[in-house]
Protein backbone atom coordinates (compact mmCIF):
# COMPACT_ATOMS: atom_id res chain seq x y z
CA UNK A 1 0.00 0.00 0.00
CA UNK A 2 2.85 2.39 0.85
CA UNK A 3 4.45 1.84 -2.58
CA UNK A 4 1.14 2.46 -4.33
CA UNK A 5 0.62 5.70 -2.42
CA UNK A 6 4.19 6.80 -3.23
CA UNK A 7 3.66 6.09 -6.93
CA UNK A 8 0.34 7.95 -6.95
CA UNK A 9 1.91 10.89 -5.14
CA UNK A 10 4.71 11.07 -7.70
CA UNK A 11 2.21 10.88 -10.56
CA UNK A 12 0.11 13.66 -9.08
CA UNK A 13 3.23 15.79 -8.50
CA UNK A 14 4.34 15.43 -12.11
CA UNK A 15 0.87 16.17 -13.47
CA UNK A 16 0.36 19.27 -11.34
CA UNK A 17 3.86 20.68 -11.83
CA UNK A 18 4.55 19.87 -15.48
CA UNK A 19 1.26 18.68 -16.94
CA UNK A 20 2.87 15.42 -18.07
CA UNK A 21 3.05 11.95 -16.59
CA UNK A 22 5.65 9.17 -16.65
CA UNK A 23 3.35 7.35 -19.09
CA UNK A 24 3.70 10.26 -21.51
CA UNK A 25 7.45 10.27 -21.10
CA UNK A 26 7.78 6.51 -21.54
CA UNK A 27 6.53 6.91 -25.12
CA UNK A 28 9.62 8.97 -25.90
CA UNK A 29 12.08 6.23 -24.99
CA UNK A 30 14.27 4.15 -27.26
CA UNK A 31 16.64 1.29 -26.50
CA UNK A 32 19.14 3.93 -25.39
CA UNK A 33 18.28 7.49 -24.36
CA UNK A 34 20.41 10.60 -23.91
CA UNK A 35 19.89 14.15 -22.65
CA UNK A 36 21.11 17.13 -24.66
CA UNK A 37 21.35 20.51 -22.92
CA UNK A 38 23.31 23.73 -23.35
CA UNK A 39 23.47 27.43 -22.47
CA UNK A 40 22.86 26.62 -18.83
CA UNK A 41 24.94 28.91 -16.67
CA UNK A 42 22.60 31.40 -15.03
CA UNK A 43 23.23 30.61 -11.34
CA UNK A 44 19.86 28.84 -11.23
CA UNK A 45 17.93 31.94 -12.32
CA UNK A 46 15.30 32.39 -15.03
CA UNK A 47 14.17 28.83 -15.92
CA UNK A 48 17.42 27.04 -15.11
CA UNK A 49 16.53 25.55 -11.73
CA UNK A 50 13.03 24.54 -12.80
CA UNK A 51 14.29 22.86 -15.96
CA UNK A 52 17.06 21.13 -13.99
CA UNK A 53 14.42 19.69 -11.63
CA UNK A 54 12.34 18.61 -14.62
CA UNK A 55 15.35 16.88 -16.16
CA UNK A 56 15.94 15.01 -12.93
CA UNK A 57 12.31 13.99 -12.50
CA UNK A 58 11.97 12.85 -16.12
CA UNK A 59 15.18 10.84 -15.81
CA UNK A 60 13.35 8.50 -13.43
CA UNK A 61 11.39 7.38 -16.51
CA UNK A 62 13.72 8.16 -19.43
CA UNK A 63 16.80 6.59 -17.78
CA UNK A 64 19.35 8.53 -19.87
CA UNK A 65 22.77 7.06 -20.41
CA UNK A 66 24.38 10.46 -19.95
CA UNK A 67 23.99 14.20 -20.40
CA UNK A 68 25.55 15.78 -23.49
CA UNK A 69 26.30 19.40 -22.56
CA UNK A 70 26.80 21.47 -25.71
CA UNK A 71 28.61 24.47 -24.29
CA UNK A 72 28.05 27.61 -22.22
CA UNK A 73 27.55 25.71 -19.00
CA UNK A 74 29.09 28.89 -17.61
CA UNK A 75 27.81 32.12 -19.06
CA UNK A 76 29.44 35.53 -19.20
CA UNK A 77 33.14 35.21 -18.33
CA UNK A 78 33.55 31.45 -17.96
CA UNK A 79 35.46 30.17 -14.91
CA UNK A 80 38.85 31.13 -13.53
CA UNK A 81 39.81 27.76 -12.06
CA UNK A 82 38.49 24.36 -11.02
CA UNK A 83 37.64 25.87 -7.62
CA UNK A 84 35.72 28.85 -8.99
CA UNK A 85 32.43 29.23 -7.01
CA UNK A 86 30.57 29.23 -10.33
CA UNK A 87 31.00 25.46 -10.45
CA UNK A 88 28.63 25.32 -7.48
CA UNK A 89 26.13 28.01 -8.46
CA UNK A 90 25.96 27.21 -12.20
CA UNK A 91 26.23 23.44 -12.04
CA UNK A 92 26.64 21.34 -8.89
CA UNK A 93 23.88 22.91 -6.77
CA UNK A 94 21.50 23.30 -9.71
CA UNK A 95 21.80 19.85 -11.31
CA UNK A 96 21.61 18.16 -7.93
CA UNK A 97 18.77 15.71 -8.54
CA UNK A 98 19.92 12.14 -7.75
CA UNK A 99 18.96 10.99 -11.27
CA UNK A 100 21.41 13.53 -12.75
CA UNK A 101 24.36 11.97 -10.94
CA UNK A 102 25.39 10.28 -14.17
CA UNK A 103 28.12 10.99 -16.75
CA UNK A 104 28.11 14.48 -18.28
CA UNK A 105 29.99 14.89 -21.56
CA UNK A 106 30.55 18.64 -22.02
CA UNK A 107 32.21 20.88 -24.54
CA UNK A 108 33.45 24.44 -24.59
CA UNK A 109 31.15 27.26 -25.69
CA UNK A 110 32.15 30.80 -26.56
CA UNK A 111 31.53 31.94 -22.97
CA UNK A 112 33.92 29.31 -21.60
CA UNK A 113 36.50 30.77 -23.97
CA UNK A 114 36.23 34.09 -22.14
CA UNK A 115 37.74 32.41 -19.09
CA UNK A 116 40.15 29.59 -18.29
CA UNK A 117 39.28 26.89 -20.82
CA UNK A 118 41.82 24.42 -19.42
CA UNK A 119 40.04 24.60 -16.06
CA UNK A 120 36.86 23.35 -17.73
CA UNK A 121 38.73 20.27 -18.95
CA UNK A 122 40.58 19.82 -15.65
CA UNK A 123 37.30 19.82 -13.72
CA UNK A 124 37.09 16.19 -14.83
CA UNK A 125 39.65 15.52 -12.08
CA UNK A 126 37.38 17.16 -9.50
CA UNK A 127 33.92 15.90 -10.37
CA UNK A 128 33.11 12.22 -10.80
CA UNK A 129 30.38 13.01 -13.34
CA UNK A 130 32.16 15.70 -15.43
CA UNK A 131 33.85 13.71 -18.21
CA UNK A 132 35.76 15.93 -20.61
CA UNK A 133 38.97 14.27 -21.78
CA UNK A 134 39.91 16.97 -24.30
CA UNK A 135 38.65 20.00 -26.21
CA UNK A 136 37.17 17.66 -28.80
CA UNK A 137 36.53 13.96 -28.46
CA UNK A 138 34.22 11.11 -29.39
CA UNK A 139 32.12 8.68 -27.35
CA UNK A 140 30.22 5.62 -28.56
CA UNK A 141 27.45 3.64 -26.85
CA UNK A 142 26.24 0.12 -27.60
CA UNK A 143 23.35 -1.81 -26.07
CA UNK A 144 21.08 -4.63 -27.21
CA UNK A 145 22.10 -4.41 -30.86
CA UNK A 146 21.99 -0.60 -30.99
CA UNK A 147 25.08 1.54 -31.51
CA UNK A 148 25.48 5.32 -31.63
CA UNK A 149 28.49 7.61 -31.73
CA UNK A 150 28.58 11.19 -30.49
CA UNK A 151 31.37 13.36 -31.87
CA UNK A 152 31.93 16.45 -29.73
CA UNK A 153 33.72 19.29 -31.50
CA UNK A 154 35.20 22.58 -30.27
CA UNK A 155 33.64 25.19 -32.52
CA UNK A 156 34.87 28.51 -31.11
CA UNK A 157 38.42 28.12 -32.55
CA UNK A 158 36.87 27.24 -35.94
CA UNK A 159 35.32 30.71 -36.26
CA UNK A 160 37.40 33.74 -37.29
CA UNK A 161 35.31 36.13 -35.18
CA UNK A 162 36.75 34.56 -32.03
CA UNK A 163 40.23 33.81 -33.38
CA UNK A 164 40.61 37.48 -34.28
CA UNK A 165 39.72 38.72 -30.80
CA UNK A 166 42.55 37.47 -28.53
CA UNK A 167 41.74 40.01 -25.83
CA UNK A 168 38.28 38.53 -25.19
CA UNK A 169 38.97 34.94 -26.31
CA UNK A 170 42.69 34.48 -25.57
CA UNK A 171 42.78 30.69 -26.02
CA UNK A 172 40.86 30.53 -29.31
CA UNK A 173 43.64 31.59 -31.66
CA UNK A 174 46.07 29.20 -29.94
CA UNK A 175 44.12 26.14 -31.10
CA UNK A 176 45.16 24.26 -34.23
CA UNK A 177 42.08 24.50 -36.44
CA UNK A 178 43.36 22.23 -39.20
CA UNK A 179 44.33 19.54 -36.73
CA UNK A 180 40.80 19.45 -35.32
CA UNK A 181 39.23 19.29 -38.78
CA UNK A 182 41.55 16.43 -39.76
CA UNK A 183 40.62 14.65 -36.53
CA UNK A 184 36.91 15.12 -37.29
CA UNK A 185 37.36 13.67 -40.77
CA UNK A 186 39.33 10.65 -39.54
CA UNK A 187 36.92 10.03 -36.64
CA UNK A 188 33.92 10.00 -38.96
CA UNK A 189 35.79 7.81 -41.44
CA UNK A 190 36.36 5.23 -38.71
CA UNK A 191 32.82 5.41 -37.27
CA UNK A 192 30.94 2.13 -37.82
CA UNK A 193 27.97 2.76 -35.53
CA UNK A 194 24.39 2.69 -36.82
CA UNK A 195 23.90 6.32 -35.86
CA UNK A 196 26.36 9.22 -35.84
CA UNK A 197 25.58 12.55 -34.19
CA UNK A 198 28.02 15.46 -34.27
CA UNK A 199 27.59 18.09 -31.56
CA UNK A 200 29.14 21.55 -31.44
CA UNK A 201 28.24 24.77 -29.69
CA UNK A 202 27.75 26.94 -32.79
CA UNK A 203 25.19 26.37 -35.57
CA UNK A 204 25.83 25.63 -39.21
CA UNK A 205 22.34 26.77 -40.17
CA UNK A 206 20.03 28.80 -37.92
CA UNK A 207 17.86 31.86 -37.67
CA UNK A 208 19.74 34.28 -35.43
CA UNK A 209 20.72 37.87 -34.98
CA UNK A 210 24.31 36.81 -34.31
CA UNK A 211 27.10 37.46 -36.78
CA UNK A 212 26.56 35.78 -40.15
CA UNK A 213 30.26 34.93 -40.28
CA UNK A 214 29.81 32.43 -37.45
CA UNK A 215 27.63 30.30 -39.69
CA UNK A 216 29.53 30.86 -42.93
CA UNK A 217 32.78 29.78 -41.26
CA UNK A 218 31.06 26.62 -40.01
CA UNK A 219 29.56 26.00 -43.45
CA UNK A 220 32.94 26.36 -45.10
CA UNK A 221 35.01 24.36 -42.61
CA UNK A 222 32.79 21.78 -40.89
CA UNK A 223 29.81 21.09 -43.11
CA UNK A 224 31.72 19.56 -46.07
CA UNK A 225 33.14 16.94 -43.71
CA UNK A 226 29.71 16.15 -42.25
CA UNK A 227 28.12 15.83 -45.69
CA UNK A 228 30.92 13.63 -46.98
CA UNK A 229 30.34 11.17 -44.16
CA UNK A 230 26.52 11.43 -44.18
CA UNK A 231 26.17 12.01 -40.46
CA UNK A 232 22.62 11.78 -39.16
CA UNK A 233 22.36 14.90 -37.02
CA UNK A 234 24.40 18.01 -36.35
CA UNK A 235 23.20 19.49 -33.05
CA UNK A 236 24.26 22.71 -31.36
CA UNK A 237 23.19 25.43 -28.93
CA UNK A 238 24.26 29.10 -28.81
CA UNK A 239 21.04 30.62 -30.18
CA UNK A 240 18.84 29.90 -27.11
CA UNK A 241 15.81 28.47 -28.91
CA UNK A 242 14.63 25.32 -30.66
CA UNK A 243 15.21 25.00 -34.40
CA UNK A 244 15.16 22.13 -36.90
CA UNK A 245 16.50 22.93 -40.36
CA UNK A 246 17.25 21.09 -43.58
CA UNK A 247 19.62 22.35 -46.27
CA UNK A 248 19.48 21.83 -50.02
CA UNK A 249 21.49 18.82 -51.14
CA UNK A 250 22.01 17.51 -47.59
CA UNK A 251 20.33 14.62 -45.79
CA UNK A 252 21.55 15.87 -42.40
CA UNK A 253 19.12 17.13 -39.77
CA UNK A 254 20.48 20.42 -38.41
CA UNK A 255 19.31 20.97 -34.83
CA UNK A 256 19.52 23.99 -32.56
CA UNK A 257 18.78 22.97 -28.99
CA UNK A 258 17.17 25.61 -26.78
CA UNK A 259 18.67 27.18 -23.71
CA UNK A 260 18.01 25.32 -20.47
CA UNK A 261 17.88 28.67 -18.68
CA UNK A 262 17.06 31.79 -20.73
CA UNK A 263 15.53 31.47 -24.21
CA UNK A 264 15.10 33.93 -27.09
CA UNK A 265 12.58 34.64 -29.84
CA UNK A 266 12.96 32.93 -33.21
CA UNK A 267 11.52 33.20 -36.73
CA UNK A 268 11.32 30.69 -39.57
CA UNK A 269 13.78 31.07 -42.45
CA UNK A 270 14.55 29.10 -45.60
CA UNK A 271 15.07 25.49 -44.58
CA UNK A 272 13.24 25.78 -41.26
CA UNK A 273 11.18 22.69 -40.48
CA UNK A 274 10.24 23.85 -37.00
CA UNK A 275 11.18 26.56 -34.52
CA UNK A 276 10.09 27.60 -31.03
CA UNK A 277 11.20 30.22 -28.49
CA UNK A 278 10.50 27.87 -25.57
CA UNK A 279 13.31 27.09 -23.13
CA UNK A 280 14.07 23.43 -22.47
CA UNK A 281 16.31 20.56 -23.47
CA UNK A 282 16.23 17.55 -25.80
CA UNK A 283 16.04 13.78 -25.55
CA UNK A 284 17.83 11.63 -28.11
CA UNK A 285 16.31 8.13 -28.35
CA UNK A 286 17.97 5.40 -30.43
CA UNK A 287 16.81 1.97 -31.55
CA UNK A 288 18.23 -0.32 -34.25
CA UNK A 289 15.96 1.21 -36.89
CA UNK A 290 15.06 4.68 -35.59
CA UNK A 291 16.72 7.78 -34.19
CA UNK A 292 14.43 10.36 -32.59
CA UNK A 293 15.32 13.75 -31.14
CA UNK A 294 12.54 15.22 -29.01
CA UNK A 295 12.37 18.92 -28.12
CA UNK A 296 11.19 19.12 -24.49
CA UNK A 297 9.72 22.37 -23.19
CA UNK A 298 9.74 23.62 -19.59
CA UNK A 299 6.44 21.83 -18.93
CA UNK A 300 7.99 18.46 -19.79
CA UNK A 301 6.09 18.17 -23.07
CA UNK A 302 7.64 16.90 -26.31
CA UNK A 303 6.69 19.81 -28.56
CA UNK A 304 8.42 18.44 -31.68
CA UNK A 305 10.20 15.27 -32.78
CA UNK A 306 12.85 14.79 -35.45
CA UNK A 307 12.54 11.21 -36.72
CA UNK A 308 15.10 9.27 -38.73
CA UNK A 309 14.81 5.66 -39.80
CA UNK A 310 16.80 3.06 -41.72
Amino acid sequence: MKRILTALTGLLFATLLWGQTPADWQKLCGTMNFYLCNDLGRNGYYEQKNIAELMGHMAETIDPECVLAAGDVHHFEGVESTSDPLWLTNYELVYSHPELMLPWYPMLGNHEYRGNTQAVIDYSQVSRRWMMPARYYSRSFTDDGVSIRFVMIDTTPLIDKYRNDPETYPAAVKQDMERQLQWLDSTLTAAKEQWVVVIGHHPIYAETGKSTSERTDMQARVEPILRRHHVDIYACGHIHNFQHLRAAGSDIDYVVNSSASLSRKVNAIEGTQYCSPEPGFSIIAATESTLDLHFIDKEGKAIYTIHRSK
